[in-house]
């Protein structure tokens, strides 16, 4: 059994290996908007969704 375990570990052929991203370039409009901007307006918009659904 143990001796399985290794391959079960081992990524797929094709995929990207989590120790090849990199940091957010927060130069790039796209991920400013898509890391920063958008969650955050997801909270808003979440917040005041609530606060009206207990008003009703």
């Amino acid at each position: 059994m143990l001796n399985i375990y290794p391959l079960l570990l081992q990524l797929p052929i094709g995929t990207r290996n989590p120790d090849d991203n990199s940091p957010i370039d927060l130069t790039n409009a796209f991920d400013v908007i898509v890391y920063i901007i958008l969650p955050i307006l997801m909270v808003i918009f979440y917040v005041i969704w609530r606060k009206k659904k207990k008003k009703d």
